[in-house]
């Protein structure tokens, strides 16, 4: 009796530790559990109030901006008036540097590359291309006041040809430009570039904004959106360097010339710019919204050979493997056929609308995306597949590195 009895106590006993420590595992969880949505929460917050706050400054900053400009002189009673040639270039010939970069050699540091840059803030950012200082050991800025000093590369992001560096200057040979509203633009608006072309240091070029909305080409295959096409003469040198209007805002960043031609200059618009610069500055980097597809704007010839009723669209070729699109059960294509001349891979979805919008091409799913996404965002897709229309969730990826 006195064995059964110790065995029973025994087993009450570890029957209440069992519970005990289920209990504990619980009230553990729930805490967890708590503490990680409570984190959440707080963390949502603090994402919307540094968005709050990055508003709230670029609005300072152009304020700011426009107060130099009333201070000297250059702006009066009405903002929308042109400012001279003349007064434009004083106004921002302090804030361009001539940019150098140098890479080692068997023989020591030699010259590699040279370009164009404009300080962004007192705290002695400057922006400029990423292809300016790309693969550099060395970068080296120099001033219209002749100061000559190295600097640091704080971030950039290839896909849009956007680099920040940093010097170590005294504020008061810094002179920051104004950052202006490059959706604002109208073709036909006379705009001047500065910069240094073949090393030419102080060098202004004017023109008019020939076009709005191009693109480019960018590394990995993917296409650089919402890029300014403009007339002034852009050179070797020139890339990095500022386009500016005539009233003194900056509206880009000047990168590139179609080789051969005469008048064909690109920049990097500076809402693109403004959109990646507090990633740039706190990250080094800056994480584009990734799909995963390669495809083809629909022609109407395209529609007519695979029997589509629509004639836009995108005719998915491509889905990358264990990318967001095939996750959402995206199909490419499975066969190819010559369509007027050219080869087509078809059978794939055709995307015509992303969140009710219609697609017209892939510039407008690409140009719809970096406005308006981030990784993680999840959007709504409209196909076309086997005749049959269909709507479809994905959520959106990082774009892999170039």
């Amino acid at each position: 009796m006195d064995a059964y009895a110790v065995s029973g106590s025994d087993a009450w006993k570890w029957k209440a530790v069992s519970c005990f420590l289920a209990l504990v595992v619980i009230v553990n969880a729930a805490v967890f559990a708590y503490t990680y949505w409570d984190l959440s929460s707080q963390v949502s917050d603090l994402q919307d109030h540094v968005s709050g706050l990055q508003a709230d400054l670029q609005e300072h900053r152009w304020e700011i901006g426009q107060l130099r400009l009333q201070l000297e002189g250059i702006v009066h009673g009405n903002q929308s008036e042109y400012l001279s040639y003349t007064q434009v270039f004083d106004f921002l010939k302090d804030s361009v540097v001539l940019i150098t970069t140098r890479v080692a050699t068997i023989y020591g540091l030699e010259e590699y590359a040279q370009g164009s840059g404009f300080v962004y803030d007192a705290e002695g950012h400057v922006l400029t291309n990423h292809h300016v200082i790309d693969g550099a050991d060395e970068v080296r800025v120099s001033f219209t006041s002749g100061s000559v000093t190295t600097a640091t590369v704080v971030g950039a992001d290839p896909y849009n040809d956007i680099a920040v560096i940093k010097v170590d200057l005294p504020t008061e040979i810094l002179y920051p430009v104004v950052l202006g509203n490059s959706s604002a633009l109208r073709v036909g608006e006379p705009v001047v570039a500065i910069g240094n072309p073949y090393g030419l240091s102080g060098t202004i070029t004017a023109g008019i904004i020939s076009q709005v909305g191009r693109d480019l080409s960018a590394p990995g295959g993917y296409k650089i959106v919402d890029v300014i096409q403009l007339d002034a003469a852009i050179n070797p040198g020139n890339s990095g360097g500022p386009l500016v209007t005539m009233r003194g805002e900056v509206v880009g960043i000047t990168t590139a010339i179609v080789t051969g031609s005469t008048g064909v200059g690109f920049a990097i618009p500076s809402d693109t710019i403004q959109r990646e610069l507090f990633s740039l500055l706190a990250t080094g980097t800056y994480v584009h919204p990734w799909l995963g597809i390669l495809g083809n704007d629909v022609t109407p010839e395209i529609a007519v050979a695979i029997g589509l009723n629509y004639t836009h669209g995108i005719l998915i070729a491509e889905v990358a493997a264990g990318g967001p699109a095939e996750k959402a059960g995206l199909r490419g294509g499975d066969r190819t056929e010559r369509i007027g001349g050219t080869l087509y891979t078809v059978g794939g979805d055709v995307i015509v609308e992303l969140d009710g919008r219609t697609i017209r091409s892939f510039n407008d799913l690409s140009v719809y995306l970096e406005r308006n996404t981030r990784p993680g965002d999840t959007i709504t897709l409209t196909l076309i597949r086997d005749t049959q229309k269909h709507t479809t969730a994905v959520t959106l990826g990082d774009r892999p590195p170039p």
